[in-house]
This record gives C-alpha cells, sequence and structure tokens, in this order.
C-alpha cells in the first residue's frame, strides 16, 4: 500500500495473520480494512474526521445501484450488480486508495489491484466469481458493469454535493468531471438535480 495514504487504524488483517484462521475469516479480516481507509482524493478538501472511508463509499454506491435499478425498473441481474459493487474496491485494501495525484499510471493502477483481487480471492473457494466480477468492472464493456461504474461516478457527484453542504465549500468542480463522463440519461437527469 502507498507509505503516505492515511488510514483511521491499521490492518485489523494484521491482528490474525498467521494465525491459522479459516480462509473466510481471513478473508473478511482483510476487507474489513476498507473501513479504516480514507478516500484519500477528498482528503485534498475535507478534514480527515468528516472524510469517508472506502466503506462508507462502497454502501453508498451499492444503495444507489439498488435503488436506481429498482426505482426505474433497469431489469439488471440484482445478484451480480450488488457483487459488482460491493466488490468494485476490493483491490484498495492492498493498494490503497489510489488518485490522480499519485502519479501512477491507469494501467499500473489496474495492474496492482488486479495483483491484490487476485491474491485476497484465490483460496477462497468460489473466489473466482468475485475476481471475475471484479474484472468485469474494471473493464466496463458490460451493461452492468457500465451501470456500476456510471452510479459510482455519481455517487462522488453526490458526496461532493453533500460536502458542500456540510462544510461550505464549493466542489461544483466535481459535478463538472462526473457531468463529462456520464453517458447514460438517466444518471445526467439525477446529477442535474444537486445543487451545489
Amino acid at each position: 500500500m502507498q507509505e503516505k495514504m492515511k488510514v483511521k487504524n491499521s490492518n485489523p488483517y494484521d491482528l490474525i495473520e498467521g494465525k491459522g484462521l479459516k480462509i473466510i475469516l481471513e478473508v473478511f479480516y482483510q476487507i474489513n480494512f476498507l473501513k479504516s481507509l480514507y478516500r484519500q482524493g477528498w482528503l485534498r478538501h475535507i478534514d480527515e474526521k468528516e472524510c469517508e472511508s472506502v466503506a462508507d463509499h462502497v454502501f453508498s454506491v451499492t444503495i444507489l445501484v439498488i435503488l436506481i435499478n429498482d426505482v426505474y425498473d433497469l431489469g439488471f441481474d440484482v445478484s451480480k450488480i450488488l457483487i459488482m459493487s460491493l466488490f468494485h474496491e476490493m483491490g484498495e485494501i492492498k493498494t490503497g486508495d489510489i488518485t490522480p495525484f499519485d502519479g501512477i499510471s491507469k494501467e499500473e493502477k489496474h495492474r496492482m489491484e488486479k495483483a491484490a483481487v487476485i491474491d485476497l480471492f484465490k483460496d477462497l473457494p468460489g473466489g473466482e466469481k468475485y475476481i471475475e466480477i471484479w474484472e468485469e468492472f474494471d473493464q466496463k464493456e458490460t451493461v452492468e458493469a457500465k451501470f456500476v461504474h456510471q452510479v459510482e461516478k455519481l455517487e462522488m457527484a453526490i458526496q461532493a454535493d453533500i460536502y458542500s453542504g456540510l462544510h461550505k465549500k464549493d466542489l461544483s468542480e466535481f459535478n463538472v468531471y462526473v457531468e463529462k463522463l456520464l453517458s447514460n440519461n438517466l444518471l445526467k437527469e439525477l446529477l442535474n438535480e444537486l445543487e451545489y
């Protein structure tokens, strides 16, 4: 993980590593670290004590994915988009939350995160399913992956709107950024509802 990453607590996996616990517990302890890993990009704008964790972000993306799918009757495979939204940041357990300001290319970021996801799930029975869904999300080629990826971007704009309101900061740059990334008209319509 990047040395400069800010975290709330150390990785809980350190408490059990080498103790020979069942693999499901080892994987869970590793995933639990996402609750302590700050979303590093927000720390450029928001104080640590107010900043969301990667797990907070994953929770918000997942809720938004389900709500939009259900309310607008989009008909996506709920199991698939749930796993995709819940597991899309699993690589960050080992790489940290890499931002565009870290000087790491998209290709290198993908390589690092893919290696981390494979390492996390390789020994878990059925873990290849999670690796495949993570890879599908990362490649953004299927309709489900495109949808979850764009909802993730919309969630970032919503979080910026929340931070703007709570902290009286101008974070409208996130709205502008996300608007350029969205191709889904429904998600663009929801983005346009936000007030910065």
